[in-house]
């Protein structure tokens, strides 16, 4: 069963988007080992020229660099990138980004679990180590957790955490079954590639790693969370539930989530009516009222609990591209 999952030879890639790193991406390049062997450059229309800088200073022959007409995004420069490793024949595609802060001597550990079998997509996480978060930005480590709240919701992936990591590596056929277009351009990609691996039942696992920050500036804002992310995070939720609960499958959870949203609504709508009449007459809410509004509440409280049981328990298990390779046996053997 091993040979289901682990190639003798692996072909490992790297993507690397670049926009304003000139200052780092020479040595993030040097840093990458040699159990790499592409490496591509995006220059995401850099306003520094980054790709021209990489390709007139660095001589490692692994290096691409490959060039954006226009500026799409960090999502668009890594859907470019996997795109020409899965052209060139690339077992796995490593995401990391050009400024520094990802140590490129823990790539194997993203690696590993993608060639073993036990993942399809693998992300960092800089929640493991508590000692380490301290050195997060108290701004930046609240943004985190509210989009890791969020995200679990929204994805369906309830054991991941830190969902802006860009550190990532993924399976190249996984990456092939991705809608490109879809997917997400910029601030919000890491998070809407969760909720699109989720649509494809892939196994994702988070690899421990250390917060590391220079003294560039957040691009994370509070005021996208609350706006932005959260309308992005809401729609991707109603598109995952009727995905998984409807159009590919039928559950009791199907059941739950409707019923139990209802009798909320009915009965807090319900209640609410007869409070604000009575306080208009100045009499009190008769008992029985309120046990007619509670009851309905209470009940799809716990409906709701149950549908949110059933599908933090539904996270994807099984690793997708293992499955397409056993048939592959299966089949010419």
């Amino acid at each position: 069963m091993n040979d289901i999952s682990l190639p003798r030879n692996p072909v490992i890639a790297v993507v690397i988007p670049s926009y304003k790193v000139t200052r780092h991406i020479l040595g993030v390049i040097a840093g990458i080992g040699p159990e790499v062997q592409r490496i591509y450059v995006v220059d995401d229309r850099c306003p520094d020229a980054s790709g021209d800088f990489v390709a007139a200073h660095c001589r490692d022959p692994r290096v691409s660099v490959l060039r954006h007409a226009e500026n799409q995004g960090v999502g668009g420069a890594v859907m470019t990138g996997y795109q020409a490793a899965i052209d060139d024949g690339a077992d796995v595609i490593v995401k990391i980004d050009g400024d520094g802060q990802m140590d490129a001597s823990l790539l194997p550990d993203f690696v590993e679990p993608i060639l073993s079998g036990q993942a399809d997509y693998t992300k960092g996480n800089r929640f493991f180590n508590l000692e380490q978060i301290g050195q997060m930005p108290p701004m930046r480590l609240f943004g985190n957790a509210m989009l890791s709240l969020l995200t679990k919701l929204s994805s369906g992936y309830w054991n991941l955490f830190d969902p802006t990591n860009g550190y990532t590596a993924i399976h190249a056929d996984v990456a092939r079954h991705l809608p490109f277009k879809k997917i997400s351009q910029r601030y919000f990609f890491e998070t809407d590639m969760l909720f699109r691996l989720n649509t494809l039942h892939a196994v994702v696992v988070d690899v421990p790693m250390d917060a590391s920050y220079g003294d560039e500036v957040s691009n994370l804002k509070i005021s996208k969370i609350i706006t932005e992310f959260a309308l992005k995070h809401a729609r991707n939720f109603g598109k995952r539930v009727f995905y998984n609960y409807y159009l590919r499958n039928m559950s009791l959870a199907s059941i739950e989530a409707p019923l139990g949203l209802g009798l909320l609504l009915l009965g807090g709508g319900y209640g609410l009516w007869h409070w604000v009449h009575s306080a208009r007459l100045n009499i009190p809410t008769p008992a029985g009222t309120v046990m007619l509004s509670a009851l309905p509440v209470l009940m799809g409280m716990q409906l709701l609990l149950a549908f949110l049981a059933y599908d933090i328990a539904s996270v994807p298990r099984r690793p997708i591209h293992r499955n397409k390779k056993a048939k592959t046996l299966v089949r010419h053997g």
